[in-house]
């Protein structure tokens, strides 16, 4: 699973990764420490059938109420989005088909214990510090009540499957999927059959864990963490 990741890439360097029409980012600052819950930059096809990239709100929301009470709470947020379910449940099959997206990335975390859990921050090896990707990730609209005021806003998840061998050392169920560029044209306009295709465990070999320690739940490339 995922439930932090970075994207510390400027916004040029994701226009021209993700070859975009047009955008909605502005100043992006670098975003060191993602949650669940918070707005992403996020690639898409818009209804023209032009790439773009826009902020999204990190998770699929999903009504709630109370068991005590059987009034309405705080929407769940549903970050990630399991391979063995995109195809298959509604919950998820019309954007699978319908409504795909790229989520820019420089690393993704994961956390090994529980007290004084250690971080282990995963990235791509390459030349570069942190060679920037982007994960298969689906979208859609929500309307209705959240944090106290009716919204309607666009949010994004994450696809994930097994981990690879250097992902599993540390968290031995899930990873997020990771989509080289010559899969991202395919993930955006394929067949969903063709899109699916690309759902596997990024190689081993092509990653490394970049940054590790106890309370390490940002990872800015000066060095700083957030504890």
């Amino acid at each position: 699973m995922c439930n932090l990741f970075a994207n510390t890439m400027p916004v040029d360097a994701m226009r021209r990764l993700f070859e975009t029409d047009r955008d909605a980012l502005g100043n992006q600052p670098p975003l060191p420490a993602i949650f669940p819950r918070h707005d992403a930059p996020v690639a898409r096809l818009n209804d023209k059938g032009f790439r773009e990239l826009v902020r999204m709100h990190w998770g699929f929301l999903m009504p709630q109420v109370s068991k005590r009470t059987g009034k309405p709470i705080l929407p769940k947020a549903i970050n990630n989005a399991r391979d063995d379910k995109v195809a298959t449940s509604r919950f998820w099959r019309d954007s699978f088909e319908a409504r795909r997206c790229l989520v820019p990335a420089t690393a993704f975390c994961e956390a090994k214990g529980r007290k004084a859990a250690t971080y282990f921050w995963f990235g791509l090896s390459g030349a570069e510090e942190r060679p920037p990707f982007a994960f298969a990730g689906l979208w859609r609209r929500f309307r209705g009540n959240y944090r106290g005021e009716l919204v309607e806003i666009e949010t994004s998840t994450i696809v994930t499957n097994k981990p690879n061998a250097l992902v599993a050392e540390v968290h031995p169920d899930r990873m997020p999927v990771i989509l080289p560029p010559a899969a991202h044209e395919t993930w955006l306009s394929g067949s969903p059959q063709d899109a699916f295709a690309l759902v596997a465990p990024y190689p081993a070999e092509g990653m490394r864990i970049v940054r590790s320690g106890v309370g390490l739940t940002s990872d800015p490339l000066d060095g700083r963490s957030m504890e």
